[in-house]
C-alpha cells in the first residue's frame, strides 16, 4: 500500500526555500533538507531525482514565478512611475518579511566568475527585474543609460540591505532601502523632459 504524501507541493517548496535561505545551498545538507520537509532522504530523492540541484531549482522557479507575478508585472503595468514602484516595495517588503528572511538569489549564487547549477537562472532573474525598474524610472524621462544605472543601483541597494540588515541583525537598513527607493529612482524626474 502506497504511503499517502505528508507534505503538499506548495509547503515543500516554502520549507526547501526556508532552508536555502538559512544556511546556502552548500550548508544545506540532505540531513537539514529532511528535517525541514518532514521527508526521509529517500523521499525526498524519489520526489526529486535530480536531488539537491533539482531542489533548488525548483525552488529559483518558484520565486522567478514570484517576481514575475509581484514585482515584474507591476512595474510594467498601470499607473505613475512613483506608484509602481512604491507598490514593488510593499511586495517586496512583504516577500523579505520585513528584512528578516535573507535573499534566495545570494545564497543561491556561485562565487563571481565560479560556475555553478543556478547562474544563468539568477542572471536572468537579475536581468529582469533591472530590466522592468529600467523600464519605469525611463518613463518618468530619464535617458535609457541614466534610467539603467539607477535601476542597478536600486536593486543592488535592496540586495545589499538584506545582506546588510541580516549581518547586523537588524531590519533597519532594509526599512530605510525601501523607504527611500521611490525617491532615489526618480530624483530630478521633472528636470529630464
Amino acid at each position: 500500500m502506497a504511503r499517502k504524501t505528508l507534505i503538499g507541493e506548495e509547503a515543500l517548496v516554502e520549507r526547501l526555500s526556508a532552508t536555502f535561505r538559512d544556511v546556502g545551498y552548500e550548508g544545506a545538507s540532505l540531513a537539514l533538507l529532511s528535517e525541514a520537509t518532514g521527508l526521509k532522504k529517500a523521499s525526498l530523492y524519489h520526489r526529486f531525482p535530480g536531488g539537491k540541484e533539482q531542489m533548488g531549482m525548483e525552488v529559483l522557479q518558484d520565486a522567478g514565478r514570484w517576481l514575475t507575478a509581484h514585482v515584474l508585472e507591476p512595474l510594467a503595468g498601470e499607473g505613475s512611475p512613483r506608484a509602481r514602484i512604491a507598490a514593488m516595495t510593499r511586495e517586496l517588503d512583504g516577500f523579505y518579511r520585513g528584512g528578516e528572511q535573507a535573499c534566495l538569489l545570494n545564497l543561491l549564487s556561485s562565487p563571481i566568475g565560479g560556475s555553478g547549477p543556478f547562474k544563468a537562472a539568477i542572471r536572468q532573474m537579475f536581468e529582469a527585474f533591472v530590466d522592468a525598474l529600467a523600464g519605469v524610472v525611463a518613463e518618468a524621462g530619464f535617458p535609457a543609460s541614466v534610467a539603467r544605472d539607477r535601476a542597478e543601483r536600486g536593486v543592488a541597494l535592496i540586495q545589499g540591505s538584506l545582506v546588510l540588515a541580516r549581518g547586523l541583525g537588524s531590519t533597519e537598513p532594509f526599512r530605510k532601502a525601501l523607504d527611500a527607493l521611490p525617491g532615489d529612482m526618480l530624483a530630478g524626474a521633472g528636470e529630464c523632459a
